[in-house]
């Protein structure tokens, strides 16, 4: 795990940008994962400017997004579905053919899961996932005590997830569908390459559980310590409860071999 430290969002958010849109140049084809909320915003802004000024494409790329709400709408503006179209899909140049994200309205979640799993099999697997945590440590809607070899299915959130949510829902917190669909926290170890981005104090003791915490269910990003390609883009905020904070800017400022 490479922890990436910066002074704040933008910059982080900048360089993560910079990664990935290195690993797009690598493989035009490439398989990504993807994920929604607001810390991803960042990246994919500067993602799509990248795209607008022809310094990568996403025309042979597809992706895979972490999950999606039960019970709404691809067309909902609350949905993941439309999230990704306004913020990310609608502004490159990928086909929209090639997206794919969990069927929240299926009648069959069960099905939808199952189907899910196959078609990122089919693809050859995320070759490179987009990760943010969430305040009590979760990874996609992978809430604590899930299991760490899980697979997609569905989930019921925690009073936690669905009041951090609400912000999404006009503040209403009975609004937020208590059901998702989402990768498991196994699907996403599959994953060859794992970026994952936290901004903010709010999510500093997730932080630093994660990196510098012991490997449980009840901290389910701490997994990804056993991943063997996670880099971790913070800024101060996020990154202000890590022990070793000095360590880690001491080994990005010495690092041999530029990645990006």
């Amino acid at each position: 795990m490479e922890v990436i430290i910066y002074p704040d969002k933008e910059q982080a958010a900048a360089a993560a940008a910079d990664y990935v849109a290195g690993q797009v140049k690598r493989n035009p084809y490439i398989v990504l994962g993807l994920a929604t909320g607001e810390t991803p915003l960042g990246l994919y802004k500067n993602l799509i400017e990248k795209n607008r000024k022809g310094e990568i494409s996403f025309a042979k790329a597809s992706s895979f997004n972490l999950d999606e709400y039960c019970g709404i709408s691809a067309d909902n503006e609350n949905s993941y579905a439309y999230y990704m179209r306004k913020n990310f899909f609608e502004h490159i140049d990928i086909k929209l053919e090639n997206t794919h994200i969990p069927d929240g309205s299926s009648e069959n979640p069960i099905i939808a899961c199952e189907q899910y799993e196959r078609a990122i099999k089919g693809a050859g697997g995320v070759e490179l996932q987009i990760l943010g945590i969430g305040a009590d440590g979760h990874i996609g809607f992978n809430e604590p005590t899930s299991s760490l070899s899980s697979r997609t299915r569905m989930k019921t959130l925690t009073e936690k997830t669905i009041g951090d949510n609400a912000r999404f829902f006009g503040g209403d917190a009975s609004a937020v569908p208590w059901h998702v669909l989402t990768m498991g926290i196994g699907t996403i170890m599959e994953s060859e390459k794992i970026v994952m981005l936290a901004f903010g104090e709010s999510k500093a003791d997730a932080v630093a559980g994660m990196i510098e915490g012991p490997i449980t269910a009840m901290l389910p990003a701490s997994v990804l310590q056993t991943h063997q390609t996670v880099k971790v883009f913070l800024d101060e905020a996020a990154a202000s409860k890590l022990k070793l904070a000095g360590y880690y800017k001491w080994v990005l400022s010495r690092k041999p071999i530029a990645e990006w």
